[in-house]
């Protein structure tokens, strides 16, 4: 049976969130047509949620009960309520067989951080924009405010003993943010707050883990260095000492909870390589082998040790895989597949890509997977179309795709290129389109379009797709290069950079200035940036997808952009789904839109 659409559509992939110390893990799975919670256990999948929408989980410690992070209709407004698990469930959850944690559906809340009887959260309840940490009893409600210094709150990380807490909050520059501990027991305002790192400083901190007796931090960062890596700071003094770096590629890092071991990912052009290392000195102890050339967290969530180090639980997606849970033992090395995706596909074989460097016109080597079809409509032969991933701060990796499938199946060669902006090639890339910048990320599709003919493809039957940012980019190539591309797939994308900032969530809004450019400041350059400012030079045909939930993409640039298409005497479909966010989280809605937006395409890119 040949691969259409629909099968790929249906195809259900699994993800981890947590994993116990008995080996169990509490999975993800979207067999129902939306992420759901599945406890994965001696050959077992035990459903545990049945809820309208996707959601996540934690274990809590010490306790067979899970937090559930559940929103409504995809508006983001996550809410914390309890399942418990001590005894059997007869059937799934349902919202109302949760216990409620923190409800208040106006607000945002998320889950940062699991400790034994408590949780640690983030919620913007107290002004709708700055994000507050809070630590919760999950036996008594009790609740302590141990962060209201302003700023979304990234990530958070108790220490083993509670006494502290170490988060990142937003630094001034792009894609740069602040290292901070805080004193969960304040003694005084003077030293209940110490800053690691400088506003002002351009590095990122992320995965932050605690040594078990409180003395270091680790952290993945790129302070002082183009590429990440993974570094001990001192959680008094700041003071940093590198354990694993590389010139060539970023590395992230995951501490196991005794302190002894490091996973470490080595990012090698979109694919993952895992190794565990000695957490003292960095030295590299073994190679971890992974069931194909793909990567670990599509995109989340991130490999979670347990508590006893013993066990890694992975996300694991290939371009031939479409997600699995893998456990790796972290005394060996190895690991176990607890899920087979791969077995739906029947013995069909996804195409896997080719890795390209193109050149561009400021001689730069862009990133660039290619995916070609090996047989197919003859129509469809030699048309391209590009998958412009969202972000900017993001990376298109080695992970299945249904619709690069689906698109390559019909007979287009898909690319899938990692402009300038994209993380996973060092700070100096993912700056390079930074505030003014901005044009330069869209110029980069005029270098992939003259690059076409070198691989075959003709450029007069060459299209482009994306979602979020990457929609912004679909409707900036339409608008900017007019006569370049044939036809535009828009997925919950920005149309006008301006009313984008004025229109979309305050919280967001103060975490976004920072990237593309403030309304204060650059509402001149923003103007001009902005797709919908050249609408009159749009001449091809275009397609739209939004959810009429999405709070950080509003569905008004959707709407503006399609009107102002459609008074041109254009081509331009708009579907509006009233029960999703940002992006089609459902089956059934994502059945409905693909396959008319790919029958779009295949209209429009025929010889």
């Amino acid at each position: 049976m040949a691969l259409d659409i629909v099968r790929l559509l249906e195809l259900t992939s699994w993800r981890a969130f947590d994993v116990a110390d008995t080996g169990q893990v509490l999975a993800g799975s979207d067999e129902s047509g939306s992420t759901q919670l599945v406890e994965l256990a001696d050959g077992r999948r035990t459903p545990l949620t049945a809820l309208p929408g996707a959601v996540t989980g934690r274990y809590l410690p010490g306790e067979r009960a899970v937090i559930v992070q559940h929103d409504t209709d995809g508006d983001e407004r996550g809410q914390l309520s309890l399942l418990r698990l001590d005894k059997p469930l007869l059937r799934p959850a349902q919202l109302r067989d949760l216990e409620p944690l923190v409800r208040d559906p106006d607000q945002v809340h998320r889950l940062l951080d699991v400790l034994p009887g408590r949780i640690v959260y983030s919620t913007n309840r107290r002004n709708g924009i700055d994000f507050d940490v809070v630590i919760r009893s999950a036996v008594t409600g009790e609740e302590q405010v141990v962060y209201d210094r302003g700023g979304m709150v990234m990530e958070a990380a108790a220490a083993p003993d509670s006494h502290y807490l170490a988060l990142t909050v937003p630094a001034d520059r792009p894609m740069s943010d602040r290292l901070i501990v805080v004193n969960t027991l304040p003694m005084t305002e003077a030293d209940h707050v110490l800053p690691l790192t400088r506003r002002d400083e351009p590095a990122r901190h992320f995965q932050i883990d605690w040594l078990p007796d409180d003395s270091g931090l680790i952290v993945s960062t790129d302070a002082d260095r183009d590429r990440t890596g993974i570094a001990r700071i001192d959680p008094r003094t700041g003071a940093r000492r590198w354990l694993v770096t590389s010139d060539e590629h970023d590395l992230t890092g995951w501490l196991s909870p005794d302190g002894s071991t490091l996973l470490v990912q080595a990012n090698e052009d979109g694919a993952s390589r895992l190794t565990l290392h000695d957490a003292a000195t960095g030295h590299l102890m073994r190679v971890v082998r992974l069931p194909a050339d793909g990567w670990c967290a599509f995109p989340l969530p991130t490999p979670v040790w347990s508590p006893d180090s013993r066990f890694v639980a992975l996300s694991f997606s290939a371009p031939t895989v479409p997600g699995d849970v893998l456990l790796v033992d972290a005394a060996t090395g190895e690991y176990e597949s607890l899920t087979d995706s791969a077995a739906q596909l029947d013995g069909q074989r996804p195409v896997e890509p080719t890795a390209h460097r193109v050149p561009t016109r400021d001689d730069e080597q862009l990133p660039c997977a290619v995916y070609c079809p090996e047989a197919a409509d003859p129509e469809l032969a030699g048309s391209a179309v590009l998958i412009i991933h969202g972000g900017p701060e993001s990376q298109a990796v080695r992970s299945f795709n249904p619709i690069v499938q689906a698109l390559v199946a019909q007979g287009h060669t898909v690319l899938v290129p990692n402009v300038r902006g994209s993380t996973g090639y060092g700070k100096r890339w993912y700056s390079a389109d930074d505030g003014r910048k901005r044009l330069e990320s869209v110029a980069d599709l005029g270098d992939l379009h003259d690059w076409l003919p070198t691989i075959g493809l003709d450029r007069k039957r060459a299209a482009l797709w994306g979602g979020s940012y990457g929609g912004y980019m679909v409707l900036a190539g339409l608008a900017f290069q007019p006569e370049r591309w044939a036809a535009g797939v828009d997925i919950v994308g920005i149309s006008s950079l301006v009313t984008f900032l004025e229109n979309t969530a305050a919280y967001r809004r103060a975490h976004r200035e920072r990237e593309y450019g403030s309304l204060a400041a650059d509402a001149g350059f923003l103007r001009e940036a902005s797709p919908l400012t050249r609408v009159a030079a749009i001449a091809a045909p275009l397609f739209v997808l939004h959810g009429a939930n999405d709070p950080r993409v509003p569905l008004s640039e959707a709407e503006q952009i399609a009107a102002a298409v459609r008074a041109k005497g254009l081509e331009c479909e708009l579907l509006v789904y009233g029960d999703e966010g940002h992006g089609l989280a459902k089956r059934t809605n994502r059945l409905d839109a693909y396959p008319r937006a790919l029958a779009f395409l295949a209209r429009h890119l025929r010889s």
